[in-house]
């Protein structure tokens, strides 16, 4: 720029610019750890596309850590992409960047070479007669992508970005496939969708985007349409050799259709390109405890050997995904349980323990103190600690079918226990608990009736019968 403005206007011309800085993605989140985690590893979505995207997004996210220098790198490498990527369109496609760069720089206090890229992007936008902001089809669906990418609560908006972006450009391929996608997140909410149209739309106008076949494949499969996906997933297969998402979503299909091996077999094609990645480590884990559980009622001595393999490849499998990422859910309760089959009793503890110290909700407490329960009572012979952790769980004020198992059991172990002896002081508590249980739960429902026929009597006024509505 010719003159030097002041770090408040520059602030204030920066808040004007689309870009991630002015997004808000973050917004929302518990931590930047976990924002990080599931934008890179967890969700699986376009890894060999959109590299500048991507670049950006961790651009953004290092200057969260305030490693600033590390977030300029990561702008550079957007940079490179854009050239490769849309050599025909990189003014336009780099207007993100731009204010990207310009905001890192404005933070390190850098205001002159914040004023640059501001220019830039003034250049850019004086072509469409505005000063640093313009409606560009390309604009909105960086926006869509980012979004996308970033939030999870946001896909009504990122279908907005776009549907702006479609009305400008319909059969723009890479719009299809954004706004099919953002369809198929949105699928049964708020109101059910139509995600397969959009798929077929998106695979019609780019039969090489593998990722959306693979989406379809997995709505097909929902829909019971299992031949169709299958032949979705195997063509994606064959033309993909590194796309790690469409290898993990071809994982699900198979794995949700029971090909446990073909799974497995899928996702080590993942593994060897991302090796430290905990989530594909935890589904080959899960895949192999999956198999282990069908071995369950097969008594033969040949399976004996299968089964130990089994077991020592998903506890590998669990603890590498465990070491990797400790917040992960349900591992440790895996790993418990899997030590519990192999009748390495303290380790299964000590995973158990793991588990109760994690934040979890109120089911998957449930679910833990029932199978804490039967460890106690079948592997550890200790009844007392089984009935505890049984009366932990029915207190939990959720009604699930956990808790229906777990009155039952504690149903009987009192009805035995007073069998052997009428006296048994354990026996009675736990009888007088489960009544005071079912004696609370006719309270409420007898409570709800009462709320339910007050809602019949006739209104006294109009007044009051127009506040009701």
């Amino acid at each position: 720029m010719s003159h030097i403005i002041t770090k408040e206007s520059l602030e204030s011309i920066l808040q004007q610019l689309k870009c991630h800085f002015t997004w808000n993605l973050i917004e929302g989140e518990e931590s930047l750890d976990e924002f990080e985690n599931r934008v890179f590893n967890k969700d699986e979505f376009q890894n060999n596309e959109f590299k500048a995207t991507m670049c950006n997004i961790l651009a953004y996210i290092k200057h969260c850590r305030g490693q600033n220098e590390a977030a300029l790198e990561c702008l550079d490498e957007a940079v490179r992409f854009i050239k490769q990527q849309h050599p025909d369109q990189a003014e336009i496609r780099s207007l993100v960047t731009w204010g990207n760069y310009a905001w890192v720089h404005y933070h390190m206090n850098q205001l002159s070479k914040a004023q640059d890229y501001v220019e830039k992007v003034r250049k850019v936008c004086e072509k469409f007669s505005a000063p640093y902001r313009i409606e560009s089809p390309e604009l909105d669906c960086e926006e869509g992508w980012a979004r996308l990418k970033c939030t999870r609560n946001q896909n009504q908006r990122v279908k907005v970005c776009f549907e702006k972006a479609l009305e400008k450009d319909p059969k723009n391929p890479e719009f299809t496939s954004g706004w099919a996608i953002t369809n198929y997140r949105l699928d049964c909410w708020p109101a059910l969708q139509d995600p397969i149209g959009p798929l077929r739309e998106a695979i019609r106008l780019d039969p090489d985007n593998q990722y959306v076949k693979v989406l379809l494949a997995l709505k097909l499969q929902k829909m019971h349409e299992v031949d169709e996906g299958r032949e979705l997933i195997q063509a994606a297969l064959r033309n993909t050799s590194a796309e790690t998402d469409v290898l993990r979503c071809a994982a699900k299909f198979y794995q949700k259709t029971g090909a446990l091996d073909r799974a497995i077999e899928v996702l080590g094609q993942a593994l060897e390109c991302l090796p430290n990645n905990a989530y594909v480590h935890y589904h080959i884990g899960c895949c192999y405890r999956s198999q282990l559980l069908q071995m369950r009622d097969i008594k033969e001595r040949e399976m004996k050997e299968r089964r130990k393999k089994l077991t020592e490849l998903a506890v590998s499998h669990l603890k590498e995904a465990k070491e990797i990422n400790g917040s992960l859910n349900s591992v440790c309760s895996y790993l418990a349980g899997l030590y519990a089959v192999a009748e390495l009793h303290e380790e299964a503890d000590y995973y158990y323990q793991k588990e109760f110290q994690n934040e979890l909700a109120p089911a998957a407490r449930q679910l833990l103190h029932l199978r804490y329960g039967n460890f106690q009572f079948f592997q550890r012979k200790c009844e007392d600690k089984a009935i505890h952790h049984f009366m932990e769980g029915v207190k939990i004020k959720l009604e699930s079918k956990e808790k229906e198992k777990m009155k039952n059991k504690l149903q009987k172990l009192a009805q035995r226990r007073l069998s052997e002896n009428e006296t048994d002081s354990k026996a009675l508590h736990i009888l007088m608990f489960l009544e005071a249980l079912n004696g609370e739960r006719q309270q409420a429902e007898d409570a709800e009736r009462d709320m339910d026929s007050a809602s019949l009597v006739p209104s006294v006024s109009l007044e009051e019968a127009g506040n009701e509505e």
